[in-house]
């Protein structure tokens, strides 16, 4: 895994919410400068992207910082559309005058929850060897068909650090859908031609915490008539299913004869039992409108809201994939949360910038096209990850201790088979 010192990270940081500074990574270009900082006060996003004139101005230059604006953000009101046509990256021409409002336009982060750690060292110390054999023990111990022989006898030979940057982009969206539905009436009044119906992203609804899955479902003012039930043709029953509407079934003593090896049949009357679901009547209330023959229809509206979530690793964490790493936790590196985010260019390893610059582009261009992107969040986190070898009965084996929670992905060599009776 390529190695960052803080230096470079710190630098990063600093460009990223203190700009003015003359900031430089090792091997790189300079960035910027406080005079020629870029202005964006034309590239703002709004109801309509900057004309075109205004991006042909900006002009491009080969040392500058590369700026992307996210597609504009669908209004309440209106629901989702589809964003208006935007460049896929702009070079920015470097001015000699810095808008005032620069970093609240362009970042809206909470400072007591999206401050980058800048003191933060950007090596984790490898685990013991004793803490790498408990958390092998744990490990054993939690399967009922692992044997604790290999992790107790088993001797560690090697320890191997594997850290690894994770990119977590977050994407939390509402949708909506409306259908026809239907409930048995009782004695509300129809609304149909009360006023007309808002449109579906009209009605208001009070969202879930955010990045939390929800689901919700309510009926749309002004939507509602009143008609007889189509199940029942307005009669308020059906028959009967388990006696068929006869009223009667058959014996399951003694099974429709009416006689038993001692004599006549003590439970029913020449074979035939009266119908405990219908108590003899053939007929049942009818389950559509229970029984009240009438109905109310509406349209209803189902709101979704989803926290699109995904993972990218700089470097594989041993054979770890980001699936296997997506429940463990490491070192938190940087946080920031809004609207929209902007992606992180300049970070110190490529691959994160790069895995940004992708992700938010597809996030933003795929859900605004059905949806509303509340809110998103993007975590950089550096995750420890030992590789650990050891030798159990002359054999050679290792496993892997991931995360803050020391989770053990490995691949067993004695266990048994269980049979739950």
């Amino acid at each position: 895994m390529t190695t960052i010192d803080e230096q470079s990270l710190q630098g990063f940081f600093l460009l990223l919410f203190f700009p003015f500074p003359v900031v430089t990574f090792p091997g790189n270009r300079e960035i910027v400068t406080g005079s020629d900082f870029p202005d964006f006060s034309c590239l703002r996003s709004g109801p309509r992207p900057a004309p075109r004139s205004v991006w042909q101005r900006a002009g491009l230059r080969e040392h500058g910082w590369r700026w992307l604006p996210p597609p504009p953000v669908a209004s309440p009101a209106a629901g989702p559309r589809r964003p208006a046509p935007q460049p896929a990256g702009v070079e920015v021409r470097l001015t000699t005058h810095p808008p005032s409002s620069l970093t609240p336009t362009t970042q809206h982060i909470n400072t007591q929850s999206s401050t980058p750690r800048h003191q933060a060292q950007q090596s984790i110390p490898c685990i013991s060897e004793e803490v790498a054999r408990e958390a092998f023990k744990d490990y054993a111990s939690s399967n009922c068909c692992y044997s604790n022989s290999p992790a107790e006898d088993g001797v560690i030979t090697s320890l191997e650090p594997h850290n690894t940057y994770r990119y977590r982009l977050e994407t939390f969206t509402e949708s909506r859908s409306t259908d026809w539905a239907h409930k048995p009436h009782k004695g509300e009044a129809a609304d149909f031609y009360t006023q007309p119906a808002p449109q579906p992203w009209q009605v208001q609804v009070t969202p879930p915490e955010m990045f939390t899955n929800h689901t919700q479902e309510l009926p749309v003012p002004y939507t509602s008539t009143i008609k007889d039930c189509h199940t029942c043709k307005a009669s308020g029953t059906t028959q009967c299913d388990p006696c068929n509407g006869v009223g009667s079934k058959e014996c399951y003593v003694c099974h429709g004869t009416g006689k038993t090896e001692t004599g006549d049949c003590g439970r029913c009357n020449a074979g035939r039992e009266s119908c405990s679901s219908c108590n003899g009547q053939g007929t049942e209330d009818c389950e559509t409108c229970e029984g009240r023959r009438q109905l109310m229809t509406f349209i209803q509206l189902k709101v979704e809201w989803t926290n699109h979530l995904e993972d990218f690793l700089a470097q594989q964490g041993g054979s770890l994939t980001a699936k296997e790493l997506s429940s463990v936790t490491g070192k938190e590196l940087f946080k920031g949360a809004q609207n929209l985010v902007y992606p992180l260019l300049g970070f110190p390893d490529p691959a994160i910038a790069q895995a940004s610059e992708r992700m938010v582009q597809e996030h933003q261009a795929q859900y605004l096209q059905t949806s509303r992107i509340l809110q998103q969040r993007q975590t950089v986190e550096l995750i420890p990850v030992a590789k650990v070898g050891y030798k159990w009965k002359g054999d050679a084996h290792c496993y892997y201790v991931a995360g803050n929670e020391l989770h053990v992905t490995a691949d067993y060599p004695d266990t048994c088979c269980c049979v739950i009776l």
